[in-house]
This record gives C-alpha cells, sequence and structure tokens, in this order.
C-alpha cells in the first residue's frame, strides 16, 4: 500500500476552495485545510470499505451481478483483465523517462546499472546470482546515490538553474537539517475533521478510481508471486482493507489516501520475492523511518530521478504481467482484437486528451462553478487504467455474450476452479490471513 496521485486532483481542489481564502493567518490556514481534507477522506474510505467487507466488490468481479445474474457467467474474465492490468503499468509512463530526464547524468546512470546489475550481471556470474536478482535495486541506487552526492559537494551545481538543483543536489532545502530527531504522529494532529458534502463526494470518486486500479495491481501482485489466480472473495477483502487505510490517511492527515502501490507490485516482479515475512519486516522500517525523522529525511534526499528510473522498470514489469494474460486469450479471435485494441487505445487516448487539457488551461474539460463537480468527472477520466478497464468490462460482458463459443475466447474457463475460495486447496497457503484473522475476516 502506498499514497496514490488519484486523490491529488481534489486534495488540491480543497485546497484552492474559497472557504480558506478569507483566512489571513497561514498557520490557521493550513491546520483548516488539513481538517477539510482529512474530512473527505474519512467520509471516502467508507466506500471500499463497505464495498469490500460486504462483499459487493466480490460480486461485481464474480458471479451473479449485473449483466450476468440470468446466465451465471464469470463477469472478469483474462481478457477485460488485460488493458485493466497492463494501462495500471504502462498508464504510468510519464512518471518514468520523462522524470530521469530532469537529470540526466543522475538518471540515466541509474537507469543503465539498474538493467546491469538485475539482468545481465546474474547471467554472467554463476556464483550469488539471486543476490544481485534481490539487491539490484539498493546495490544500484546506493551507486548512483554516492555518485550524485559527489556531484553535489564537488560544487557541480552550485551556479545551476533553481530547478536543476532541486532535482539533483543531495542537500535540497536543508532537508535532513530542518527534520527533527524524533516525531510520534498522532491521529487529529491537525485538530477535528471539518466536512463538506461537496468535497467528501469528489473524494469518494477518486476514491472509486483507486479502487477500480488497486484491483488490476492486485491481480498483477498475485500473477507475479506465482500464488493461483485470486478469489473474488479475497480481492474484495483486500478492498475492504484499503479502505481502513484510507481511514487511517484520514485519521492521522496524511494528504493523501492510499491504494496498492504499483511500485512494489513491480518490486515483487523484480525481485521475484513475495514473502509475508518481508512485507511485514518492511511495514516495520517504514514505521521506525517515520517516527526517527533524521533517518527518514536522508532517504527522502534521493534525487526524484533516480526513483524516476526506478520507476522505468517497476511499472513496465506491471505492464508486462497484463499482457501475460493474453496467454488465455483467443488472440485468432476478431472480437477479441476489438475488445483489446478499442479499449487500451481509449485507455490512453481520453486521458490523453484530458490532461493535456488541464496542463494547457489549468482546469479539467470539465470547467464548473463547483469544483468538487469538476473533480468528479476529470478525475475518472484522466486515469488510464480506470477508462481502460471500464470499457474492457463492459465490452467483454455486452458484445456477442451469448454465443458459446465467447466463453473460450475470453479465457473464462481458466478460472472457472477459482470462484470461491474453497475452489483449491491452495487458496488458503496464498490468501489466509496472519495472526488468525480469518477467523474475523473469512473468505468464502
Amino acid at each position: 500500500m502506498g499514497g496514490s496521485f488519484t486523490f491529488v486532483a481534489p486534495t488540491i481542489s480543497i485546497i484552492l476552495s474559497g472557504r480558506f481564502s478569507n483566512i489571513g493567518d497561514p498557520i490557521v490556514k493550513f491546520k483548516r485545510t488539513m481538517r477539510a481534507i482529512q474530512g473527505a477522506l474519512i467520509v471516502a474510505s467508507t466506500l471500499q470499505i463497505v464495498l469490500g467487507f460486504s462483499g459487493l466488490w466480490r460480486n461485481v468481479t464474480s458471479l451473479y451481478f449485473l449483466l450476468s445474474i440470468t446466465t451465471q457467467t464469470h463477469v472478469l474474465s483474462p481478457l477485460s483483465v488485460v488493458p485493466l492490468v497492463a494501462l495500471v503499468g504502462f498508464g504510468l509512463y510519464e512518471l518514468g523517462f520523462p522524470g530521469v530526464a530532469k537529470c540526466v547524468e543522475i538518471g540515466l546512470p541509474e537507469l543503465i546499472i539498474l538493467v546491469l546489475i538485475a539482468q545481465y550481471v546474474p547471467r554472467i556470474l554463476k556464483i550469488g546470482k539471486h543476490v544481485f536478482e534481490r539487491f539490484a535495486v539498493i546495490f544500484s541506487v546506493v551507486i548512483v546515490w554516492i555518485y550524485a552526492h559527489l556531484l553535489t559537494v564537488g560544487g557541480a551545481y552550485n551556479n545551476a538553474a533553481p530547478k536543476t538543483q532541486n532535482t539533483c543536489r543531495t542537500d535540497r532545502a536543508g532537508l535532513i537539517d530542518a527534520a527533527p530527531w524524533i516525531r510520534v504522529p498522532y491521529p487529529f494532529q491537525w485538530g477535528a475533521p471539518s466536512f463538506d458534502a461537496g468535497e467528501a463526494f469528489a473524494m469518494m470518486f477518486a476514491t472509486f478510481v483507486a479502487l477500480v486500479e488497486s484491483t488490476g495491481a492486485f491481480i498483477a501482485v498475485s500473477r507475479s508471486a506465482s500464488a493461483t489466480h485470486m478469489p473474488p472473495s479475497v480481492l474484495s477483502r483486500g478492498v475492504g482493507w484499503q479502505g481502513i487505510g484510507i481511514l487511517l490517511s484520514g485519521l492521522f492527515g496524511t494528504v493523501t489516501g492510499s491504494s496498492v502501490s504499483v511500485e512494489n507490485a513491480g518490486l515483487l516482479t523484480l525481485t521475484r520475492v513475495g514473502s509475508r515475512r518481508v512485507v511485514q519486516i518492511s511495514a516495520g522500517f517504514m514505521i521506525f523511518f517515520s517516527i526517527l525523522g533524521k533517518f527518514g529525511a536522508v532517504f527522502a534526499s534521493i534525487p526524484p530521478p533516480i526513483v524516476a528510473a526506478l520507476y522505468c522498470l517497476f511499472f513496465a514489469y506491471v505492464g508486462s504481467v497484463g499482457l501475460s494474460f493474453l496467454q488465455f486469450c483467443n488472440l485468432n479471435s476478431f472480437r477479441t482484437k476489438f475488445i483489446l485494441g478499442f479499449s487500451i487505445f481509449l485507455g490512453l487516448s481520453i486521458p490523453q486528451y484530458f490532461n493535456e487539457h488541464t496542463a494547457i488551461n489549468g482546469y479539467g474539460p470539465v470547467h464548473t462553478g463547483a469544483r468538487w463537480f469538476n473533480d468528479m468527472v476529470n478525475v475518472p477520466f484522466s486515469s488510464e487504467a480506470f477508462v481502460a478497464g471500464i470499457v474492457a468490462y463492459f465490452l467483454d460482458n455486452t458484445l456477442q455474450r451469448k454465443d458459446p463459443t465467447v466463453r473460450k475466447d475470453r479465457g473464462k474457463h481458466w478460472w472457472d476452479k477459482f470462484r470461491s475460495f474453497k475452489g483449491d486447496t491452495r487458496s488458503d497457503e496464498f490468501y489466509s490471513l496472519p495472526f488468525n484473522l480469518n477467523k474475523y475476516f473469512p473468505s468464502v
């Protein structure tokens, strides 16, 4: 789990809200803005909590719902999953090489060294090849980070433009010096949350978009971890827990909501390590670094082009996982070709229009006096994965759905045994919760 860019637009709308424009004291304005964001996130979290733990999202992705209610077909098929999962990764292309190019003398070496260590070195060396496969990110980041620090202390950016210094230097803005040694976050640290109906609805739409994107990321993670296909009940349960994460984000005032981390999904594919123990230990480290501010600031001083270079590999891996589901589909079928091509093309083209319009004009194509309404329309259509997934889902469940040959073309028969949690004996191994939590959150 991690912060999601999907929540940025409604958060900015709250920051620019007119109800805070008359507040002169910047500190008071900041706290009231944070309280408003907290309130919107708390309300929006209920959407995923209800859809997840009630099992409603299981029905959307499984059986006996909407278009399938009369035919009892499996709504979410490998064919409709391909555009969704593929654009969960490929749809984030603007965060890749454009970020590397902001400081190409740092970003490009990171990208090259990462590929060399992860892909070439393990195949050249016969001893310890798994070490390079699993620790390629750490090795490459440390090497380039030291190189970037040498450039910084050597004065390479002393006379550079402020924008260049901000992206290339490792000591930008006194980040480490300004960070406290210890700071324990606590709920409602900005005060009691405030609630506005319009802002809450806009945030709920962003939450729904994050829900669709996370569904694709969940499926990608299970595929990369070499687990069985995720039963719909497990997927729905994960959505509920994600809602708890958004609720905690609102309680602690983290500005943005949570969703499945596409970066971590790509990292899992790169390292081929899907152990829960690794995730638990990593979570412990993140809690530790969030309390000890100086240590967290050290990691925050990594130049953004290094992170962008990692994105190039992580997001590419997630996109390729989406394409791997094509093995279950009949690619000789013109129906399959139409759904794949049309959904992926619209998934790239429609968000491009919305994002380009926003970049040029400063606002989205839907521009009314109500910012919350603008976000309710602009945010969903600015997400590549959301548009592609919705289009593929609709076409796959309406086009020639009564044709008996379509079932195999969609690849649905490959997932029949995973309709329920007990349909496969391996489900308990892969998807049971730790600490005996299955007793309170069962999967059926």
